[in-house]
């Protein structure tokens, strides 16, 4: 599939990257396929729950990067691929995947993907979501709370112990990366409109 375009999607948690996704796939429909980063989290079958809360999930080497490079690849290729499923309730994988098929635009999101320059080398747009640190707390604690059963201590104490460390660490350096930096997220319709005629200029040869 030679006239696939690859667009990354970046930024730290709660930065508006779901939201921006999410106005691309409105635009383009059938025409978009989306891997998400959270799901090659690497599997701890045989570790106990406790332990699994006790991990850095905000490190790249929480991550099984090199399976999401050959997934993306296989996309490219013209073949689907079985996306590995994780499920933040229980801090492990699961046993199941779903398909994902290959499409003419494919979108890379996650927070830590520009840490690998293999991953990067894959993209055709690398796009970095800029949003104030206030604000994209405030966004992790209510999605974490309401959507994955978490408590409310246990969201700040990951956020000060590993989330805010590791973002100054490799996620705020790896901005260096992005071609394009979009401040306040999906808010940001200026910037929006620029990524979505790109895209149709891409679609429309």
């Amino acid at each position: 599939m030679s006239d696939v375009i690859v667009i990354g999607i970046a930024g730290g948690t709660g930065s508006g990257k779901t939201t921006i996704t999410r106005r691309l796939i409105e635009c383009f429909g059938e025409d978009v396929s989306v891997i998400h980063h959270d799901n090659y989290y690497k599997a701890h079958h045989n570790m106990p729950y406790e332990e699994r809360t006790k991990l850095n999930y905000d490190h790249p080497n929480a991550f099984d990067t090199d399976q999401m490079i050959e997934d993306l690849r296989q996309l490219k290729q013209g073949y689907p691929i079985a996306c590995p499923v994780y499920d933040y309730t229980i801090h492990d994988r699961t046993n199941k995947t779903e398909p994902v098929y290959p499409r003419r635009v494919i979108i890379v999101e996650g927070i830590l993907i520009y840490e690998s320059r293999e991953l990067c080398d894959e993209m055709d747009i690398k796009i970095y979501v800029d949003t104030d640190a206030d604000v994209r707390i405030l966004r992790r604690i209510m999605r974490d709370v309401r959507d994955r059963g978490r408590s409310l201590e246990s969201v700040v104490n990951q956020y000060l112990n590993t989330v805010k460390p590791m973002h100054e660490q490799f996620v705020e350096p790896s901005k260096r990366r992005a071609d394009i930096i979009i401040p306040q997220g999906g808010h940001n319709q200026v910037a929006l409109e620029m990524v979505i005629e790109r895209v149709r200029a891409h679609l429309a040869k």
